[in-house]
């Protein structure tokens, strides 16, 4: 695998990301433009089922996304919760939002307890903490 940093560290799927959300929006289009130009032919109802099936197709393929996303979110917090515990013997900081919390989990051990101090007190945006790390931590396995 390549090695991850700031720069080089979102997933793209591209089979998921560019082609299967193409097919999809592609199909959607199709089906609309067929939908208003026979709107007045007696098989209309097949064509406003296409458009209901593709756009049901679209509504699938995001939240497949945001749902799968919102598990990772709520496992990282976990995690980091976890090893800022097992690091400092103290739970999180409870001002750090879910965002924040993700942003650390890139952070190497050495530098997580200060980073995590730092992102709470001075309210650090998750891009900011990312281009904090000195040390990445990769993560391989997210969805």
């Amino acid at each position: 695998m390549e090695e991850q940093s700031y720069k080089k560290h979102a997933k793209f799927v591209p089979m998921f990301h560019g082609v299967l959300f193409g097919l999809i929006v592609f199909a959607f289009v199709i089906s609309l433009v067929r939908l208003v130009r026979r709107f007045g032919d007696v098989n209309r109802n097949t064509l406003i089922l296409l458009v209901i099936i593709t756009f049901a197709m679209l509504l699938q393929f995001f939240f497949s996304r945001v749902f799968a996303m919102k598990v990772q979110d709520r496992a990282i917090r976990a995690e980091e919760n976890f090893r800022h515990f097992v690091l400092t013997g103290k739970p999180l900081d409870h001002r750090l939002n879910l965002k924040q919390i993700v942003g650390l989990r890139f952070a190497s051990d050495g530098e997580f307890a200060d980073l995590a101090r730092k992102a709470a007190d001075e309210n650090l945006s998750m891009d900011d903490i990312k281009k904090s790390v000195k040390h990445w931590r990769p993560d391989y396995d997210r969805a």
